[in-house]
């Protein structure tokens, strides 16, 4: 039987009443929760990395698509992989009900239709090349769960990431997680521990399938965008440490390059 244990009443009580350190005190106590439920999921984390990475070589894209917190959190993700990976911005695309507007302001209504979410993916013209993870702490969310199944018909991967077991949504993906993180300290307030869970399992799915695809050398990130100083000045000691050659050296191969592995690629010729 399907039940949203992250709508269940919260632990704690009287919070209006509390200290401040007691807040957040109980706060830490119930964040250190999180890892150990990602931690269950992570067959499942498996699974559907595998599939992102099998689609992802040969040509296709990861869409993350979701409402709220979950959206944003799926535009974060997608966002930092350009400067983080040097890949492409339409490789790993974020989408969230009610468009731009709902990253930093609420969109009424916007996460309740059934329609939208598959006219959202239609957009960036996705095939079955590609691979759409719907992410919804509820597991219930209309936008969702309704391009999920679009998807689905047409052959599309889905995967989700939800925080209430055997919800609507994971059953409508064909890669389910489910990282069950509980009630939220304050009730409902699903930004908080599910949140949480949700931004972990998106940094293990994008991080392991960009070393998968060989955007990472090392330990190092080769292919990062060189788009201010610190990451400039952070590229030239990456070098300067892989060749064994002087800092002033590995600043003129950057320039000349632009990135960490084109540098290695032609000083080794």
């Amino acid at each position: 039987m399907f039940k949203k244990t992250t709508e269940e009443d919260s632990k704690y009580n009287h919070l209006e009443h509390m200290a401040v350190k007691e807040l957040l005190y109980h706060i830490n106590t119930e964040d250190k929760r999180v890892p150990l439920a990602v931690e269950k999921a992570l067959p499942q984390i498996e699974a559907l990395t595998h599939a992102i990475v099998q689609k992802l070589k040969k040509g296709g894209r990861l869409f993350y698509i979701g409402a709220g917190t979950s959206g944003r959190l799926g535009v974060v993700d997608a966002s930092e992989c350009p400067p983080t990976f040097g890949v492409p911005a339409e490789l790993v695309v974020g989408i969230i009900a009610g468009g731009d507007l709902a990253i930093r302001k609420a969109v009424e209504f916007a996460e309740d239709s059934k329609t939208q979410g598959w006219l959202d993916l239609q957009a960036h013209a996705i095939t079955a090349e590609d691979v759409v993870i719907g992410i919804a702490a509820s597991g219930t969310t209309p936008y969702v769960i309704a391009a999920l199944e679009k998807c689905n018909e047409n052959n599309i991967h889905t995967g989700c990431i939800s925080c209430n077991k055997n919800s609507p949504l994971a059953i409508a993906a064909r890669f389910p997680v489910e990282v069950i993180v509980g009630s939220e300290f304050i009730t409902g307030s699903s930004r908080m521990k599910a949140g949480t869970a949700q931004k972990l399992v998106l940094n293990m799915i994008s991080t392991a399938t960009m070393i998968q695809l060989g955007k990472v050398k090392g330990n190092k990130m080769v292919d990062m965008q060189l788009s201010n100083n610190k990451l400039i000045a952070r590229g030239q000691e990456m070098l300067a440490k892989e060749l064994n050659i002087p800092l002033d050296q590995a600043a003129l191969l950057i320039a000349k390059y632009g990135n960490v592995r084109n540098s290695v690629k032609n000083y080794k010729q």
